[in-house]
């Protein structure tokens, strides 16, 4: 049997025995795994929050690098995509459903319950805004533009196969194509699947809450179960028709709704406000950034526990998610230079996570404060964003509008992922077959179902950060084998350029 089928068919019996597992013994799973969550967080919590900031500060560092002219290709060769089609299918797969889900839960739970303030103060408001910020900002892009840049400098400059161990030529040689080249696939692939049954469940979740905030349909398994069903028949339509029509076009739609929804809640809502608290947030964050990504809490448990349940989680999940959004930026950014390719996946999604939690978050907070619209902190955070639409004017629409950008993020992001598998699983292959991604969308699927009916949001996050930690020190390896790389390339070309 060749790596290929090594890899997708070990890949495949795991996932089928865990989703058994979850079928089998439900109780059981969920108490293991939560286990497993809970040592990681206390014993590994300080590596997470390590890693990600070396992760940023590698990323900066190119920009300014020698390496920064280098082009992801051939000498001359340009880009496949436009820059606004090309931000627009990393965007949808970077953030997607995690975005607008946590886009107002995330600053009213902070709102609630602050690590270093009083709750729901004028503190904890401005607090809640600038963690917000901290945690869907450059962190979490430095996590995929590490990813992403090794992989499509890997592909497109060196002709390497697209698999995750291609990428660890220079440090291991040849012996990517053995054992231990299947074994950082497999990790790939685990992480992957886990990522994105993540973000599944938090769409499907939502989805589901939403329905019922604005109809007499019931939010529970059930419902999630069967909003599951139908959006897995959606994108796996999508996914068989290629990257360069559905994924293309649905990534596309996802910044039309995005960017609507967006700009209807800041001129229907306190627009004065959002627009001041956007400016002082930045400031805020830009000042703390460099505390708040070493921040441990060691010396008091109250934010210990605060950063394990926020701050490692995300950086989890960010890194669990990391090899299908790097896989696939990196498929759809053949032809440009490292400096344009770090500076468009690092700052400009970053900034714009920063305004929509601004946006969404800022006006669930000012509803808040000047009791416009109470109890939003008492909402299950799957309905927090439409409980905020009803305080505002054309409230229907509003939530019309999310329910849609729900379910194109939806499929966006899993149409994507099962894209990525198929590249994981079938050599590296730049069009998987239809059947491998239609195999691996009924994984997803079905392991996303698993974990909500074991446990719900907390069995979500659970697998993200379980699942992060082996491929944790894979990107670090990945760091230090794409850094290597690109010095013997540049001396190359600076030996060549001599010659002439």
């Amino acid at each position: 049997m060749n790596k290929v089928g090594n890899v997708f068919w070990i890949s495949l019996i795991l996932c089928a025995i865990f989703v058994l597992w979850g079928v089998i013994a439900p109780e059981n799973m969920d108490y293991i795994t939560t286990e497993a969550q809970s040592f990681l967080t206390s014993k590994f919590g300080w590596f997470y929050i390590l890693s990600v900031a070396i992760f940023l500060i590698f990323s900066i560092y190119l920009i300014f690098s020698r390496f920064g002219s280098m082009r992801l290709g051939k000498e001359g060769e340009k880009p496949e995509f436009k820059r606004i089609t090309w931000f627009a299918m990393l965007f949808s797969a970077g953030m997607g459903i995690g975005l607008v889900f946590w886009g107002t839960a995330e600053p009213l739970a902070h709102f609630a319950a602050p690590p270093e303030a009083d709750p729901e103060t004028i503190e904890a408001a401005k607090n809640a805004l600038r963690y917000s910020v901290f945690h869907w900002g450059l962190q979490t892009w430095g996590v995929y533009t590490v990813i992403g840049l090794a992989i499509a400098y890997f592909k497109f400059r060196r002709g390497a196969p697209g698999l995750i161990s291609s990428t660890f030529q220079p440090l291991i040689g040849d012996r990517t194509n053995g054992w231990i080249g299947k074994l950082i696939d497999i990790i790939a692939v685990f992480a992957t699947i886990f990522g994105v049954a993540t973000s599944l469940g938090l769409g499907a979740s939502q989805i589901a809450g939403g329905l019922a905030f604005i109809t007499d349909i019931k939010n529970n398994f059930s419902t999630q179960f069967v909003i599951i069903i139908i959006v897995t028949i959606l994108f796996m339509a999508s996914a068989w028709s290629g990257i360069g029509k559905g994924i293309k076009w649905l990534s596309n739609a996802n910044i039309v709704l995005a960017v609507l929804l967006l700009l209807l809640t800041l001129f229907l809502g306190p627009t004065q406000f959002i627009l001041n608290t956007f400016i002082s947030t930045m400031g805020s964050y830009a000042e703390s950034l460099p505390a708040l990504s070493f921040q441990t809490g060691s010396f008091d448990s109250d934010i210990n526990s605060w950063v394990q349940s926020w701050t490692i989680f995300y950086w989890a999940w960010f890194i669990a998610w990391s090899p299908f959004v790097g896989t696939f930026i990196a498929r759809v950014s053949k032809g440009r230079t490292i400096r344009e390719f770090v500076i468009g996946v690092l700052f400009i999604p970053a900034i714009f996570c920063a305004f929509w939690f601004v946006v969404f978050g800022g006006t669930g907070l000012f509803q808040e404060i000047h009791g416009i619209n109470t109890g939003l902190t008492d909402l299950a955070q799957e309905q927090s964003l439409f409980g905020v639409f009803e305080g505002l004017p054309m409230s229907t629409l509003l939530s019309v509008v999310a329910l849609f950008l729900i379910g194109t993020f939806f499929i966006t992001s899993a149409d994507s992922a099962t894209f990525v598998l198929g590249m994981q699983t079938s050599g590296g292959s730049l069009n998987p077959s239809n059947k491998i991604k239609l195999t691996w969308g009924i994984i997803q699927a079905a392991i996303a179902s698993v974990l909500l009916a074991t446990g719900g949001l907390n069995a979500l996050q659970t697998a993200s950060i379980v699942s992060a930690f082996p491929f944790a020190f894979i990107l670090l390896f990945m760091v230090w084998s794409l850094w290597k790389a690109m010095n013997e390339d540049w001396k190359k070309e600076k030996s060549k350029s001599r010659h002439k």
